[in-house]
């Protein structure tokens, strides 16, 4: 569960007369959205010369991967295929690379399919149409929500894991939100984005901003929250998170996604078909390493050549 904060009283930033919980959402996007005014990070997806395509390449990177690692990343790869049709082109081998150590790189696989459905089935330009984009391959409905808001300034419905914790506790005065999302949940969600294109858009990136930046999971800094006397996550006393059992996170040490990232670190870096002998010093253990091995080839993030002997063994590299 969350650490209990510490509440000082430094001044809030303007705010309607109004409380600001989950009985006034006017009066909470008011306060949440003139905050986000002044504190809004400078972040390269929301420049005034973004596109489309760069806002859906920075909603995949950023899926459970941090800013600060997205950044970087998303400038090189923007600069290397700055349209769908640019990365349809890439041979899948390059885009692996490119992807490099954000984590999770089926995420690749998908962006770089989603690019070909994009020049085939809409000329190469994101659709701004919700259906549209929902038949995009790796395109889900937080996805499809968050570049109708942020590429195209539309209404929708933008609910990611942020966005969730600011309503869970100003709103409905819990810890944090149920590990599934629910039906109550999205239908609050709802209740708090305006009728406005512009203002729902501008309340999705505001709401977003609290939750990453103040509003956080571990350590929530309510001192600085501009929505803390409305919120009733503090007016009931900071109750605990009743969920707290089911939200054990697995260490990165010994998992599968450790093995998995060494492989293909491995494959990455190699200039050519890496051998059998060279894959097995990656992890000790044969059960496992076999077992994440054969996960990669599966999943298509690398391809198997299978052996004739001790003189030629099998080798392992990044699909072409």
């Amino acid at each position: 569960m969350p650490a209990v904060p510490t509440v000082v009283t430094a001044p809030a930033v303007r705010r309607p007369d109004a409380a600001t919980g989950g009985d006034d959402p006017a009066g909470l996007r008011d306060v949440v959205v003139a905050w986000f005014d002044e504190h809004a990070r400078d972040l390269p997806w929301r420049a005034p010369d973004r596109t489309p395509w760069g806002v859906l390449v920075s909603e995949v990177m950023l899926q459970q991967t941090p800013v600060v690692r997205v950044a970087p990343a998303w400038h090189a790869w923007m600069t290397r295929w700055p349209t769908p049709a640019d990365l349809a082109a890439a041979s899948t081998a390059d885009v692996l690379r490119a992807w490099d150590r954000l984590g999770y790189p089926r995420r690749a696989l998908r962006l770089q399919d989603c690019a070909r459905a994009v020049v085939e089935r809409h000329g190469g330009q994101v659709p701004d149409d919700e259906a549209a984009l929902l038949a995009l391959p790796g395109v889900g409905s937080y996805t499809a929500a968050a570049v109708r808001a942020f590429a195209f300034g539309r209404r929708s419905v933008v609910l990611d894991t942020n966005v969730r914790r600011v309503l869970a506790r100003a709103a409905a005065g819990t810890a944090l939100p149920a590990p599934a999302q629910t039906v109550a949940e999205v239908r609050r969600a709802e209740a708090f984005v305006p009728d406005d294109d512009a203002a729902a858009a501008r309340w999705a990136a505001a709401s977003m901003e609290l939750g990453a930046l103040v509003c956080t999971a571990r350590a929530p800094r309510c001192d600085a929250c501009p929505v803390r006397d409305g919120c009733a996550w503090r007016a009931a006393g900071y109750p605990g998170d009743e969920h707290a059992a089911r939200r054990r996170t697995q260490a990165w040490a010994g998992t599968d996604r450790q093995v998995r990232g060494r492989v293909m670190a491995l494959l990455r870096d190699a200039l050519g078909p890496v051998p059998q002998h060279a894959v097995d010093a990656v992890w000790p253990d044969a059960g496992q390493r076999e077992r994440c091995v054969e996960a990669l080839v599966a999943d298509g993030l690398a391809v198997r050549t299978p052996g004739a002997g001790d003189d030629h063994p099998a080798t392992y590299r990044l699909p072409h």
